[in-house]
Parts: C-alpha cells; sequence; structure tokens
C-alpha cells in the first residue's frame, strides 16, 4: 500500500493546533524523580490507564508520574518530539507516521527521529455511535449528518477521516470534542454519530449507554477490506455481545494499537525502570489487563525502541 494516504480533508481538520500540542506544560528532560506522562481525554481509556501506570510505577520504583490529559495521539507525538513530555501514550500508526516523516501532510519530510517505542498495549476501537433511532445504520448513511470525528488532532480524528473517505463521505458536517462531550453531544441530539478510538468498554460510552439507546454502526464487508488496503497500521476488530448496555449483538469494526512512547532524550536507566515495573506488575492492571503483558508487548512496534526498552525485553 502507499503511505501517502490521501488525507486532505482530514489534515485541514487536524490542524497546526493539533501539533502544536501543549507548549509551556512540563518539561521532558528526564530530570529528577518526576517525569511527564501524556494521556488522551477523561472519557477515554488513555487517561484511566495512565492512572493504573502511575500507581504501579510510583510502587515499584523511585520515579513519580505526573499524568497530563491530552488531546491524544497526535499532541503527544508531537510533544515528545519536542521533549515536552517524558512519555507519552499514542496509536501505532501515528507512531510511523511521525517517525517516517509520511502519512500526515504535518510530517511530511520532517520525520521527528527522536521519538522511542516503549510497548504496544492493546487494540484501539473504532467505534462509531449513533441513538438507537437514527436510522444510520452504515458509513455511507452518514452522508449528509453532523458527525463527531474526535478532537481536534486526535488520532480519532484522523481515523475517522480515514474511514468516512474511504467509504465516499465527504459531505458531513464535522464537529470536534472529546469523548466525553461527544457523548454528550449524543445524548443532546446535537450530533447524529460521534466517533471513539479507545480499548473497549470507553467509559464515555458505558456512560452514555446507561441513559440513552445506542447502537454501534458497523465497519465490515468490502469497506472493511478497502480500508485494510489503504492503510496496513488497521485490523479486523469486534465490539462484543453485551460490551454496552443494549448492544445485543457482535459488531464488526476494526482497530489500531495503542502503545507507550518515550523520546531519545531520555536515560536508558529511567525508561528501563519504568518498562519493568510496568510489565512486571500487569496484573495490577484495572484497564486492559486481558491484553497488555510482556509476551505480547513487541507486537505491532513501527517504530525504533528506546535502549531502556530493549534492555527489559530482550
Amino acid at each position: 500500500m502507499s503511505s501517502h494516504f490521501n488525507r486532505r480533508n482530514f489534515v485541514k481538520a487536524a490542524g497546526a493546533a493539533g501539533i502544536a500540542g501543549l507548549a509551556g506544560c512540563l518539561g521532558g528532560d528526564g530530570g529528577g524523580n518526576t517525569l511527564s506522562w501524556y494521556a488522551g481525554g477523561t472519557g477515554g481509556t488513555y487517561y484511566p490507564l495512565s492512572g493504573n501506570f502511575k500507581t504501579i510505577v510510583e510502587e515499584n520504583t523511585d520515579y513519580s508520574l505526573q499524568v497530563q490529559s491530552t488531546g491524544a495521539s497526535l499532541e503527544n507525538v508531537s510533544s515528545l518530539n519536542r521533549k515536552e513530555a517524558d512519555f507519552a501514550l499514542i496509536q501505532n500508526d501515528i507512531a510511523y507516521f511521525a517517525s517516517n516523516g509520511t502519512g500526515l501532510e504535518e510530517f511530511e519530510g520532517e520525520p521527528m527521529e527522536g521519538v522511542r517505542g516503549v510497548a504496544t498495549l492493546y487494540p484501539e476501537t473504532i467505534h462509531v455511535i449513533t441513538q438507537a433511532d437514527s436510522g444510520l445504520e452504515s458509513i455511507a448513511d452518514l452522508s449528509g449528518a453532523t458527525v463527531n470525528t474526535g478532537a481536534p488532532g486526535s488520532g480519532t480524528q484522523v481515523n475517522a477521516l480515514q474511514i468516512l473517505e474511504a467509504a465516499g463521505v465527504s459531505d458531513f458536517n464535522e464537529q470536534n470534542s472529546d469523548f466525553a462531550t461527544a457523548a454528550d453531544q449524543l445524548r443532546d441530539g446535537d450530533v447524529d454519530a460521534a466517533f471513539v478510538v479507545g480499548g473497549w468498554p470507553v467509559g464515555s460510552i458505558e456512560d452514555l449507554a446507561t441513559t440513552n439507546d445506542i447502537s454501534l454502526i458497523e465497519i465490515s464487508g468490502d469497506l472493511r477490506e478497502s480500508i485494510k488496503s489503504e492503510a496496513e497500521w488497521f485490523a479486523d476488530d469486534t465490539v462484543p455481545t453485551g460490551t454496552y448496555d443494549g448492544l445485543d449483538s457482535d459488531t464488526d469494526t476494526v482497530s489500531v494499537q495503542a502503545m507507550i512512547a518515550t523520546h531519545d532524550g531520555i536515560d536508558e536507566a529511567i525508561v528501563e525502570a519504568v518498562t519493568t515495573a510496568i510489565f512486571d506488575h500487569t496484573g495490577n492492571l484495572d484497564y486492559k489487563a486481558d491484553f497488555i503483558s510482556a509476551d505480547s508487548a513487541q507486537d505491532g512496534m513501527p517504530i525504533d525502541l528506546h535502549p531502556g526498552a530493549e534492555a527489559y525485553f530482550g
């Protein structure tokens, strides 16, 4: 496949603000015992999982983590590149684009060569949510609809616009916000559908499903094959029956991988200590524990490992 997938629509939407990231936040030179860890929005999986990592690291090393709520992948990888963050959670597709200077217009010809991998974690499932009575049954039905594609500059927005373009949907009204706000918009009828990318169950969707009848739009068949042929980082995935209240059948979709990343300015001993703490204590995780393990932590790793991670994983 070509890594220069046509992203003119979602590049415009991602915008410079997403790449600018969180300038002025905690410096990320690895000095001292406090490490900055950039997560995602509070309504997704990155933020509570990062809270788990914080507890584990602080209980098993001399380091503390300061977890930041962010717009997630695009902001986070840019912050790593500027060495403003010490560690961050990002999607594996965004890591690949950033490190290779390709795929997204903002990255073209300007690879973020200092970004390093630590470990892959779990599938990040593409959820396309709507009200159960909306009459929207396919991605193609989103033509003319009001759609929340995720926070500006997030990996969710990138994936949503990839999928909409693959389905030939271009005439939609795009809204942008974090997952929690998107859920509120669905509840209030302000949007017709919303994309949420996260390991199921996603907290904001769980909360919405307790008060409203929701439906997940399938990504399957020829569309799913087309998406995967255009973007090799997507994989088949399924949201199982009962994951959310009212979900009475499996829903086919696609996913990317969540991963931990750092940068080459962080001392090898720090990365090894943090990696060891997390992967020696995965049994203490409250989120995605069935997926996160040392055995699978290099599956789908798209970029060079940090030496500290190499020291742990061998």
